[in-house]
């Protein structure tokens, strides 16, 4: 194989049935620093090497057919990188930023044209001018040709009328029709009709104007832009502070200049509350994307947007993807959302490939939050992003009074109960006020980890700083380096034998309310009371009509929702996600506290929040009670840099699975030796750890192993990856064997 010699991938239809069909050529001498991936190029097809133009998705040195047998590429298109293009190249960079084969960021990146049949509709419009209509309209009627006559008198009064109109209320007749045709008094004329998700939507009241310290912001974002800064802006506002009036007068300024905009926010806070902001100020040019939608309903979305129809796209992450021709602005919402992170091959995260898009493109980028992710406020802080500070609420509203509760403290008074004293009596006062009442169960990733109900102290792995997550077996196992030991009966720290896992669920916590607060009106909101299409939509209107008195739920309940009636929230349990096997679990726990709390007092009434824990002196919580979020990052900051954490340090997990757990143990070995032969002369930079068994070791009789990589810089982990990738592809060992690179993961492991 001539190393010197580069070959092209290229893919011909960009229809979703054929992406990976891709046909190589060789790429000549003289156009070896011009060919890249989205490059649009012209090739000799065919038997009669006919003319035709298609997209390089893959450059490289391996042939896969007798290298002599190859065509070479013709020439290089220049009339500009169409859509398709951009999003090639974008998926190339996924692809090497983030792991999985060409094919699998093809089909993540480029719209699927889904076999659904399009929808039409006819429309039947008058064909001469005004005045000979009505000098043709007299004639018909002296002839007493009425249904023509009736016809040609309601096109003048609106031309074009939609076909059925015209035969079923003016009971016009086809031959009719045919016959008008024919003598070209109307032009029949089919139109693509579009599946419309909005198609029902009103609007609703009036476009809120912008306060001093939102159009500041506004101003500042703008102002960058037209000097050159296209660093992307991360707005820091309380919860409360009118972030998403900013996100919508941006919007407006990008559509005003013949550009267009792309909102992303995490699926779950996708509700008709959010929708119906955003379609009050662009009306029509405004649709949205979400898993519950029809395949025909995306894929129109996708169409309209490529054809100029919509100016404003709003979904979760795969909405990043939308083909507009000259987009402007990608807005990211609540962007330290864990769902930003996708789950399967390719893991890309929305931020960095927004990011990565809006280079492409020219185009800005916003991120915003309440309580933003580490690695966006550090980029802020070492001015990689441009920081913009919402301090207050809109109408300079109070941020909620905060009460930390000590559940070591009520179990020594006596109370066994959900409920502490002080949340008893504050729920007890809302509901004579006739006021409502949140409810929030913190109960992310509650699998598993052990604590002291005396002294609050967690059974901890001695060399991670993360919990030791209990397993059916009785032992206490770290998922991160794989340490393990028996179930201890008694506190290490206390001597209490009051030691175990916790167990509470949103239905013990709904009966709890109704044995101690009978006459209260009661709504759940978890996975089995939104399984339903619009369950999650039900719940939420049913609460905002004050059909309810108290509201019940997980996480889903504290994402962006606006109750001006709310002047409580009761988070229950605040620290168990403190101790799931997770790095950025006190992140988790403070973002969430943070959230909760920021529901409470968004009317005109003050709003108070109790905050129920085993370890009030946690930093997490001490800072969420006082939503204080620089004093969590410097804290946080600080133990990240000191054990090799993202941001300061990057990491790569990589996963192996197989139907022998010998083979995943095998192919995990195989892949550290590489990695410590590669790394060898600089071992200080890259950390291996593992392989250990992955959270879940065993899945349908398939056994999981993960092995950790460290570095201070992203791009080593990335020639790391690249280098493993080229190793397992030759290997024979790694046939059985399912391997899959994770960056930076956001879910634990």
């Amino acid at each position: 194989m001539d190393k010197n010699t580069l070959y092209a991938n290229i893919i011909i239809d960009i229809s979703h049935e054929k992406l990976d069909r891709t046909f190589q050529y060789r790429i000549p001498e003289e156009l070896k620093g011009e060919i890249h991936p989205g490059i649009p190029v012209e090739i000799p097809f065919g038997r009669g090497n006919r003319s035709v133009n298609g997209y390089v998705v893959e450059v490289t040195d391996r042939a896969e057919l007798e290298p002599s047998r190859l065509k070479p590429i013709r020439r290089v298109l220049r009339d500009g990188i169409s859509i398709e293009g951009q999003l090639i190249t974008l998926a190339a960079w996924i692809r090497e930023n983030f792991g999985g084969t060409m094919n699998q960021a093809l089909k993540t990146v480029i719209p699927v044209k889904q076999k659904t049949a399009d929808k039409e509709k006819r429309l039947i419009w008058l064909k001469p001018d005004a005045a000979t209509a009505k000098a043709l309209l007299g004639e018909l009627q002296r002839k007493h040709q009425t249904a023509r006559a009736r016809l040609m008198e309601a096109l003048l009064k609106q031309s074009p009328l939609p076909y059925e109109t015209v035969t079923q209320k003016l009971n016009i007749t086809a031959s009719v029709i045919r016959a008008m045709q024919e003598r070209e008094l109307i032009r029949v004329e089919t139109v693509r009709n579009w599946r419309n998700p909005l198609d029902r939507m009103k609007k609703q009241g009036s476009v809120v104007a912008l306060n001093p310290t939102q159009q500041r912001i506004v101003d500042e974002i703008l102002t960058g832009w037209q000097q050159g800064d296209l660093r992307p802006c991360l707005i820091h506002g309380v919860t409360g502070s009118g972030k998403t009036e900013v996100y919508m007068e941006i919007i407006e300024s990008v559509v005003k200049s013949g550009r267009q905009a792309i909102v992303l926010i995490p699926e779950i806070a996708l509700t008709f509350q959010t929708v119906l902001r955003f379609y009050n100020h662009f009306g029509d040019r405004v649709s949205i994307l979400n898993s519950r939608m029809s395949a025909g309903e995306r894929s129109d979305q996708f169409e309209r947007a490529k054809n100029g129809l919509l100016d404003v796209v709003i979904g979760p992450r795969s909405a990043l993807f939308t083909p507009f021709p000259n987009l402007g602005v990608i807005i990211m919402d609540e962007e330290h959302e864990a769902a930003y992170k996708s789950e399967s091959v390719p893991r890309y995260h929305a931020r960095e490939t927004a990011i990565a898009r809006a280079k492409m493109c020219g185009a800005g980028v916003v991120l915003g939050s309440a309580t933003p992710s580490v690695e966006s406020y550090d980029r802020a802080k070492q001015g990689i992003y441009r920081l913009l500070v919402m301090k207050e609420r809109v109408s300079a509203r109070p941020l909620p009074t905060v009460y930390t509760v000590d559940l070591r403290e009520e179990l020594r008074n006596g109370n066994r109960s959900i409920f502490s004293d002080k949340l008893r009596e504050l729920i007890n006062d809302r509901l004579e006020k006739k006021e409502q009442i949140m409810l929030f169960l913190n109960r992310r990733g509650v699998a598993g980890f052990v604590s002291c109900r005396s002294c609050g102290e967690v059974i901890k792995c001695p060399h991670c700083d993360v919990s030791l997550n209990l397993h059916n077996n009785g032992k206490l196992v770290c998922h991160y380096c794989g340490y393990e030991q028996p179930m201890v009966k008694n506190c290490p720290s206390c001597g209490s034998p009051y030691i175990g896992g916790f167990k509470a669920g949103t239905q013990k916590i709904e009966q709890s309310v109704n044995q101690q607060f009978p006459g209260a009106r009661v709504l759940r909101m978890d996975l089995d009371t939104t399984r339903k299409k619009d369950g999650y939509e039900q719940i939420l209107s049913a609460f905002a009509n004050h059909e309810a008195d108290i509201l019940i739920g997980t996480q889903m309940i504290v994402k962006g929702h606006d109750f001006p009636n709310v002047t409580l929230v009761g988070i229950l349990a605040a620290d168990l996600s403190l101790h799931i096997s997770d790095y950025r679990a006190p992140e988790r726990t403070f973002q969430l506290l943070t959230q909760a709390a920021g529901r409470a007092g968004r009317g005109c009434r003050q709003g108070e929040v109790v905050i129920q824990t085993y370890q009030p002196e946690h930093y997490s919580v001490v800072t969420a009670a006082a939503q204080d979020y620089e004093a969590f990052f410097e804290q946080e900051i600080f133990l990240r840099e000191m054990l090799h954490y993202p941001p300061k340090w990057h990491m790569l997990v990589i996963h192996a699975a197989a139907s022998q757990e010998m083979l995943v143990k095998q192919a995990q070995d195989m892949l550290k030796c590489k990695i410590l032969t590669k790394t060898e002369e600089d071992a200080a930079e890259v950390q291996v750890i593992g392989p250990a068994d992955a959270v879940v070791s065993k899945v349908n009789d398939i056994f999981r192993k993960v092995l950790y990589i460290k570095a201070a810089d992203y791009r080593r982990l990335v020639s790391i990856k690249n280098m493993l990738e080229t190793y397992i592809s030759e290997e024979p060992a790694f046939r059985t064997v399912t391997i899959q690179f994770d960056f930076d993961p956001m879910n634990g492991f």
